[in-house]
């Protein structure tokens, strides 16, 4: 899941290293790193966008959807690596979940898409396991494939993509499906009052865990908000509040900027991902629709201001894996809606446009990035599930937006 505090695939420990590193140093093409470094958006239409969504999505299924008689599941890259499983991980396979419930949200064109929607929720159900601790696991069990631990971060963005599949549908069953993962990711909530900063959850369930993660509390926390929002059932909200306030408390450097993990050894992690400044803004959002209260909102508008400012100074979004920023942009719009404020969208549109420039190949309409999933084009680098996703909830998520703004971003 974005940035999770510890390696669990390829794919992740191939991200972490790189980021951390700094390895985000291919050559992009020269008319690319000029159209990056220009400073604009230019208007882009949503018609515009919505056949950027249309191009990337067809891409997606193209090259990196194994087809119906493969269960409906994706690969984990074009070309399939060494390393790769037979199937995608639980991670790229949601983020091609949201994709497709984005599509459905196209102007003019959703509609084609609600078969496939349909079909990337069955699909999801073959990573669940029953049992005395059920869970999404992190790779396909028996009898497709062996299985993987339960990462609480996958489980609650499965559950965000459910509940956003129940706005979209007002199926009953995608409701129902999002709350069966609150007491799932409940059991992450570490109540030993003898670590530092007592609260957090842990990040996957294992003896071995060793911290308490902020992606998972800050998406557990959303999800738990938006679940009160449909059903005011008071423990979500009170699980919302708790879980929400220990990422505010104990893990904020700054408005807007939140520390990656507390080490159950008084460590802080303090690796910033936009992905956890978003689950932060979106969670507050959520609560001051569901409770009304204004604190709420201004927390949400001081972690948008704060982290805008810090992400949109020089190439930091660029250099972000294009999947936390597609949280992130959307936990932006999420508030707009609620408080508007141009410079979301403008920044949104800004890094959508750029990337379409620099980092897809026109060839194949494939998106290429550094193994972080960030930075400048990489010919040599395999195409993923992840990343090709994410790029098409963004143009998606835009077309949207932009829909009866005067066709303008």
């Amino acid at each position: 899941m974005p940035r999770s505090p510890l390696p669990r695939s390829p794919l992740a420990r191939a991200a972490v290293s790189a980021v951390c590193a700094g390895l985000l140093l291919t050559a992009v093409p020269a008319h690319a790193a000029q159209a990056r470094g220009a400073d604009r958006p230019r208007p882009v239409s949503s018609g515009a966008w919505a056949d950027r969504a249309t191009d990337a999505y067809r891409a997606l299924q193209q090259h990196l959807y194994e087809g119906a008689d493969q269960h409906g599941l994706y690969l984990e890259h074009t070309p399939r690596q060494a390393a790769d499983p037979e199937h995608s991980f639980l991670w790229p396979f949601r983020e091609a979940a949201q994709a497709a419930v984005d599509m459905q949200r196209l102007p003019r064109t959703g509609d084609d898409y609600r078969d496939d929607a349909a079909e990337r929720f069955g699909t999801a159900e073959r990573y669940f396991t029953a049992g005395d601790r059920p869970g999404y696991e992190s790779y396909l069990p028996a009898p497709l494939g062996t299985g993987g631990d339960v990462y609480y971060d996958d489980n609650a963005v499965v559950a965000l993509t459910q509940l956003d599949q129940y706005e979209e549908t007002g199926d009953a069953r995608f409701l129902e499906r999002a709350e069966r993962v609150v007491p799932i990711v409940s059991r992450a909530w570490d109540d030993d009052a003898a670590k530092p900063c007592p609260g957090g959850m842990d990040w996957f369930d294992s003896p071995a865990n060793t911290v308490r993660a902020t992606n998972v509390t800050a998406l557990s926390a959303q999800l738990a908000a938006r679940l009160y929002e449909h059903t005011r059932d008071r423990a979500h909200l009170e699980k919302a509040e708790r879980w929400y306030g220990w990422v505010h408390s104990c893990m904020r450097l700054s408005p807007g900027l939140y520390a990656n993990d507390r080490g159950d050894d008084g460590t802080t992690n303090e690796t910033l991902w936009t992905y956890n400044s978003g689950a932060m803004i979106g969670t507050a959002t959520a609560l001051y629709r569901g409770t009304g209260d204004e604190a709420y909102l201004t927390k949400a508008v001081d972690d948008a201001r704060g982290s805008l400012a810090h992400w949109t100074d020089g190439d930091r979004l660029h250099q972000q894996p294009a999947v936390f920023n597609a949280f992130y942009f959307k936990d932006l719009l999420d508030l707009d809606a609620v408080r508007a404020e141009p410079a979301y969208l403008k920044a949104m549109s800004a890094y959508a446009d750029s990337t379409y420039d620099t980092n897809r190949d026109a060839a194949t309409g494939l998106f290429r990035f550094q193994p972080s999933g960030g930075g400048d084009y990489d010919p040599a680098a395999p195409a993923g599930t992840l990343h090709q996703s994410a790029m098409t909830q963004i143009f998606a998520t835009l077309a949207d937006a932009t829909h009866g703004r005067h066709g303008h971003s």
